[in-house]
């Protein structure tokens, strides 16, 4: 079904009943604070970027398997069968293993706040590609979030300049990795409407987790932990920031408006910024606070002038989809 893309949020009709109460927001903003920890530890882990996520996903794995299988048996779900299905959720999993190995990467490069804002110009990549691909209509509004957005992040990495020519590349890696995400995002938006999200980061896990092993291999990475910290770090990305943080986002944006679920997931470069600032003695100084903030505010502005709710119309995360 294609949505009517000239009537307002407000008018079209949700798959299911928006879900009213705390609960929904408290499961958004406890997502975004799960994602916000990843750049951390990713930090912390002792082995390279892309065997971190290799990891990640692969301890994740198991659990979501686990969570499939509970909703086929309660008959909640519905199964990939063609090979046109088989083939989207393989290409959602190699854009994932894009964007989490640039990300990673960028993490190596520059400091936690640069790369978790600039990753999440994602939003504002993803308006652009569904107008590019769906023919969506771009506002006015739209375009001068995009301009500030551009701004801030000009602000935000300006430091790099001065310090050395590695932070200007591992910036540039997070805004490529937000375009990766961006894609993601796209093929996510089309499969939820089969698929519940569990099914969707399961099989899309199958492909993603041997392309991080490879990647891994093909640069020279050390593959394994030696060190049980080492393993607790992988693990903590697997269960708090894959399982915990994506699975909430995706029940939350089952119930509540895209615009708002949103501005909420910008929490998530807040609790990273902090975070790095309280254990990795990253201290922004005043003029990448004003960037931040710039940044910050043109993507808000830019995402609440989407001019349709994929996310909200999607089915809940946890149910079954339209055939």
């Amino acid at each position: 079904m294609k949505l009517d893309q000239q009537r307002p949020i407000s008018e079209v009709a949700p798959s299911q009943p928006l879900a009213t109460g705390r609960l929904p927001v408290a499961a958004l903003l406890a997502g975004a604070t799960g994602i916000g920890f990843a750049p951390i530890l990713v930090r912390f882990s002792e082995i390279g970027p892309s065997a971190t996520a290799a990891f990640r996903i692969l301890l994740a794995l198991p659990i979501l398997w686990l969570l499939v299988w509970y909703e086929r048996r309660q008959g909640k779900v519905t199964q990939p069968e063609t090979l046109a299905d088989f083939k989207y959720l393989a290409l959602a999993g190699l854009f994932f293993t894009g964007d989490l190995s640039l990300w990673h990467w960028s993490l190596q490069l520059t400091t936690v706040a640069n790369s978790t804002l600039l990753t999440n110009f994602a939003p504002v990549f993803v308006t652009a590609g569904a107008f590019l691909l769906f023919g969506e209509r771009l506002s006015l509004q739209f375009i001068a979030g995009l301009v500030l957005a551009v701004g801030g992040a000009a602000l935000l990495v300006l430091r790099g300049v001065d310090v050395s020519a590695r932070q200007i590349w591992g910036d540039l890696l997070a805004i490529l990795a937000a375009t990766f995400y961006a894609g993601y995002l796209l093929g996510v938006k089309g499969l939820r409407r089969r698929f519940s999200t569990f099914t969707i980061m399961a099989w899309s896990g199958l492909v993603s987790c041997p392309g991080f092993f490879v990647m891994a291999l093909c640069s020279g990475e050390r593959i394994v932990p030696t060190h049980a910290a080492g393993w607790y770090v992988v693990a903590g990305l697997a269960i708090v920031s894959h399982v915990g943080g994506q699975s909430l986002i995706a029940f939350a944006l089952g119930h509540l408006p895209a615009s708002f679920s949103s501005v909420s997931l910008l929490l998530q470069p807040v609790v990273a910024a902090v975070l790095a600032s309280a254990l990795l003695q990253e201290r922004l100084t005043p003029l990448q606070i004003v960037g931040g903030v710039i940044t910050l505010v043109g993507i808000v502005l830019a995402n609440r002038s989407t001019p349709s709710a994929p996310d909200a119309m999607a089915p809940s995360a946890l149910g079954r989809g339209p055939a």
